[in-house]
């Protein structure tokens, strides 16, 4: 098949295309399916029911790691995420330095807004082993550690030199979220279709902040930034060479 002019172009668009359906469009379809099974009392809940009791198993370690998932624990690394990246951006003449650390601080503000309101619509009653009450869908605690660990390695990403430190803060990022999940199935906190609609629910809300300007890409760096210094010598974004007037460090 031959390929015209804009082949290149098109078959880029269409690659994009196809990430973006698979990052929004099927989690956001899967949450839609599971809280619909949540709402009517489908079968998946008896599966889902007879899953959570072959892994409860209440422990120390279970707790310890589904406290993670705190307000407390949780928003203070985002935090120190979002000061650090203003604080690199700034000093580095980053184009729209703010736009990043905002965005990710306003998408953990509407986790509560978006969370809240599914729990006391669904109204699900917890699994047998926590105290008689409803409001368990989604899980609040996985939604909190997936935003808020996830928007802070999304606003790192661009300011790491290495392929292995971007992987290895990916990595610790999966690890985290994977284990706050696992922390609260195992300590009967929430049934694993709790979990699994957050991870769907917040796979979409991270997809959306990673199309915002500056995030998780290169920093583009403001050109008067470059006409002080002269041209070239602005090997990295917000990086300057010995040339110029600041180090790499």
């Amino acid at each position: 098949m031959r390929s015209g002019p804009n082949g290149p172009a098109k078959l880029g668009t269409v690659s994009t295309s196809a990430r973006l359906f698979a990052l929004l469009g099927l989690p956001a379809g899967l949450f839609a399916a599971i809280t619909w099974q949540v709402v009517t009392h489908g079968p998946l809940l008896r599966l889902d029911s007879r899953l959570s009791r072959d892994l409860v198993h209440r422990d120390g370690f279970g707790a310890y790691l589904s406290d993670l998932g705190n307000i407390q624990v949780a928003v203070p690394v985002l935090a120190a995420a979002v000061l650090y990246v203003l604080w690199r951006g700034r000093s580095t003449g980053t184009e729209r330095w703010w736009l990043p650390p905002a965005a990710a601080a306003v998408l953990m503000a509407l986790v509560p807004a978006i969370v809240v309101p599914l729990k006391d619509w669904t109204a699900r009653p917890g699994t047998p082993v926590v105290p008689p009450a409803v409001g368990y869908f989604p899980s609040g605690h996985t939604a909190t550690a997936a935003v808020a660990y996830g928007s802070a390695t999304l606003l790192l990403l661009p300011w790491l030199r290495s392929t292995a430190a971007r992987r290895s803060l990916v990595a610790g990022c999966a690890v985290l979220v994977l284990g706050v999940s696992y922390g609260l199935v195992r300590h009967g906190w929430h049934w694993p279709m709790d979990v699994v609609a957050s991870w769907c629910l917040c796979t979409v809300l991270l997809t959306a902040l990673s199309l915002v300007p500056g995030v998780s890409k290169k920093p583009g760096v403001l050109k008067k930034a470059e006409a002080l210094t002269g041209p070239g010598v602005l090997t990295k974004p917000g990086v300057l060479t010995e040339e110029g007037t600041r180090g790499s460090g």
